[in-house]
């Protein structure tokens, strides 16, 4: 591919392209469903195997923003159309095309009502999702990050569960409150530098009171996004209510809008405030760690078992980004990356149950494994990732968290240990309830076997886990040097 050609912009526009071909599609075609869902299906996998393309034309030895795309938008206020792609970036593309090809599949069976009205927004939000992770300009990114919101709501609002409603106010209302803090932080920042540009803020010096004031804004806005204890309330409701495309979507790739946003704007561009503030973060971590895997233990739906242990693998984030040290920064990158993938996975197994079933409720399973032996396999390796066993993805990033708390704190590892050791437990006892033991619904014992592009899709996120959990070196290489600019600049300030 040319590097004169705008690959980032051709990346983007092509789930655009695709929203705007099911919203011309006539209304009364009798397979709506099928064309919508075909054509969502097309569309999505294109736009994958492009960024697949653009990530083999990435070179990760340089430790600069590559495929750059510049052009004046709004002079007045330093705004321009920036786009670009940098390490740590490119992989969050990634993640953000291929799940959103998990998502589009898992619907298959689910959605038929409004067909066209879900892959439209299923198209818009990767749109948003791949917007912000190229985003080189502030206002850009802060227009994508808040526009994820609206698929998510409709999404939740529309093909929810009984309390859909509730649920899709809640997590716009929490989102929305951290957001406004955000848009006046980078309002301060565009009058102090002239301009909104991610890159130059990265290098400008800041005040010390500037940095704290701008560090706490963004922060907050973060942190529900992730998110964490306290402002974690909505991830749960809204994974119980949304439906499994939706669940995805947003465990795989909105929660790490958070982190990545702690790694592009909190930690480059505040470090003084970052060194202030991270012992602070760090215990929020570990409560969240040993917190969300307790309330795990008691759930009984099996949506929210999954999504408080989606808390207590993010707490793990935090705790890596907020340890400010290299090795730390990159098990919190590779973990956000791993949870993406298992997290995805699992919610897509509950939406295999769930179509079958109609019920999450797990007391209502048991001895699945007779019914479902491939799909049981697949869910034990999936859950062997999330407990973190060597050879998994899950492994390699909460590894290099651990090694690089310890260096702060022996009370963190200790902590952050016992929360692998209740993941390793409600983990464990989860699958036993749902495979093993007695049947307790009749309906099990009609469960079909997972088949066709769903069983493909499955087995494929477990491949990838795995190659993740025995090579890390592959997907750790491409944002080394990313990370290594990062602490540069961090070190920099603990040594002054």
């Amino acid at each position: 591919m040319s590097n004169t050609l705008p690959l980032l912009t051709i990346l983007w526009a092509m789930p655009l392209m695709g929203f705007l071909g099911i919203f011309l599609m006539q209304k009364n075609l009798k397979n709506a469903l099928d064309n919508s869902r075909n054509l969502a299906l097309f569309v999505s996998c294109a736009t994958f195997l492009f960024s697949v393309a653009i990530f083999f034309q990435f070179d990760s030895r340089l430790d600069i923003f590559q495929l750059v795309e510049k052009y004046s938008w709004l002079p007045m206020i330093g705004m321009r159309y920036h786009l670009g792609v940098d390490g740590i970036s490119i992989c969050f593309v990634l993640l953000s095309t291929f799940m959103s090809l998990i998502a589009v599949i898992s619907s298959f069976h689910s959605i038929k009502t409004h067909p066209k009205t879900f892959y439209m927004n299923i198209l818009i939000l990767e749109f948003m999702l791949i917007g912000s992770f190229i985003s080189l300009d502030m206002i850009m990114f802060f227009i994508f990050f808040e526009g994820s919101l609206i698929p998510m709501f409709m999404i939740i609002g529309l093909w929810g569960g009984e309390n859909r409603v509730y649920a899709s106010f809640k997590i716009v209302l929490y989102t929305l409150t951290g957001s406004i803090l955000m848009l006046i932080a980078i309002v301060a920042i565009s009058f102090q530098m002239g301009s909104t540009s991610i890159k130059l803020a990265s290098h400008f010096n800041f005040s010390m009171d500037s940095q704290h004031f701008l560090f706490l804004a963004f922060f907050i806005s973060f942190a529900v996004k992730t998110p964490m204890i306290p402002v974690h309330t909505w991830l749960p409701d809204a994974h119980v209510q949304a439906p499994a495309a939706g669940s995805i979507l947003l465990a795989a790739v909105l929660l790490k809008l958070g982190g990545y946003g702690f790694l592009r704007f909190s930690l480059p561009m505040f470090p003084e405030a970052c060194y202030t503030f991270a012992p602070f973060i760090q215990g929020l971590s570990v409560v969240a760690i040993i917190y969300a895997s307790l309330v795990a233990l008691a759930q009984t739906d099996l949506k929210k078992v999954i999504a408080y242990s989606s808390i207590a693998h993010m707490g793990y984030v935090t705790l890596g980004i907020f340890s400010l040290k290299h090795e730390g920064i990159t098990g919190a990158m590779y973990q956000m990356l791993s949870h993406g993938v298992i997290s995805g996975a699992l919610f897509m197994c509950v939406g295999i149950l769930y179509h079958q079933t109609h019920t999450r409720e797990i007391k209502e399973y048991g001895g699945v494994v007779g019914s479902m032996p491939d799909f049981t396999v697949l869910f034990f390796l999936l859950t062997l990732g999330a407990i973190g066993l060597p050879g998994t993805s899950g492994f390699v990033g909460e590894i290099l968290v651990l090694l690089s708390a310890y260096s702060s704190s022996l009370w963190l590892v200790v902590c952050a240990g016992g929360g692998i050791i209740l993941g390793a437990v409600y983990s464990l006892t989860l699958f036993g309830r749902i495979f093993w033991g007695q049947i307790h619904n009749k309906k099990v014992k009609e469960l079909v076997d997972i088949q066709g592009i769903e069983k493909i899709a499955l087995v494929s996120l477990v491949l990838i886990m795995l190659v993740m959990g025995v090579y890390p070196k592959m997907l750790m290489r491409v944002f080394d040097n990313s990370i290594k600019d990062i602490t540069s600049i961090l070190e920099g300030i603990s040594y002054e």
